[in-house]
């Protein structure tokens, strides 16, 4: 793929579906920053790929401005950001505030303050820059069992509608990552919702990878790992009523814990 960007960087990138994709892009020739809270882990990434390590917090003002300081340096020019970063707490009514907040934090503002950071100076460039946010397709769907991660994501999902409607005639790519199941450390903490990710075909962390390589070649907006979401995303819209009426109905099937039983 010629037109490549050459320059990547992938947050929540030591392990999962973040070291997929910056193994992907590197086999690919890309030059790729790897960030993570977890600093051995992108430390140990990068060394694999022949990439940055840039361990830190890519949610907070702070973080973001570190990171895209050091990438730039480092790279030049980022061409292409991985927002992947995220993060579960299966809870319902009772997540906390503090919950909220850390998972608005990490879901959903990380992409705006990365954004902030990165488009300005893309646009100054003369447009173009990729801009691709894990937003799972709980951000099309739901999450039965866990409030403030279905929220955030259908946040992230809006935010990058939002971003690509603005600038995408100035060049910028904007792709929306939604898989389902993927055989992740996440998915050891969704509890009995697991069944019903197995049932719709978890994938490895590597085949998201591909799916997400390939998306770079038509810029499609919705990168879907799981096909079938699409059919899922059109029939909630085509009838809510009946699509909340499963929802519910899988949610009492699997005892998924919830206030009052």
């Amino acid at each position: 793929m010629s037109s490549a960007p050459l320059g990547a960087v992938v947050t929540g990138a030591a392990g999962g579906i973040g070291r997929a994709i910056a193994r992907r892009l590197a086999a690919e020739g890309l030059r790729v920053v790897v960030n993570d809270l977890d600093a051995a882990g992108a430390e140990a990434v990068a060394a694999e790929i022949g990439g940055l390590a840039v361990p830190g917090d890519c949610a907070s003002e702070g973080g973001i401005a570190h990171l895209v300081a050091e990438a730039t340096t480092y790279l030049g020019r980022i061409d292409v950001y991985v927002a992947n970063a995220g993060v579960g707490v299966m809870h319902g009514l009772e997540t906390t505030d503090a919950e909220w907040a850390r998972v608005i934090d990490i879901n959903l503002m990380a992409h705006v303050r990365a954004a902030r950071a990165l488009v300005p100076g893309w646009l100054a460039d003369g447009g173009g820059g990729r801009f691709v946010v894990t937003a799972s397709a709980a951000g099309l769907l739901t999450m039965v069992g866990d409030a403030s991660y279905s929220v955030t994501k259908h946040g992230a999902v809006a935010f990058a509608e939002w971003l690509s409607a603005t600038y995408r005639d100035r060049g910028v790519v904007v792709q929306a990552l939604c898989p389902q199941g993927v055989r992740t450390a996440m998915i050891a903490d969704v509890g009995a919702v697991a069944p019903l990710l197995d049932n719709e075909g978890t994938l490895e962390p590597e085949q998201v990878a591909e799916v997400v390589w390939q998306a770079f070649g038509d810029d499609r907006f919705l990168v879907l790992p799981h096909p079938e979401v699409a059919q899922f995303y059109a029939a909630r819209a085509g009838d809510p009523d009946r699509w909340l009426a499963q929802m519910n109905g899988l949610q009492v099937k699997l005892g998924v814990p919830r206030l009052g039983g």
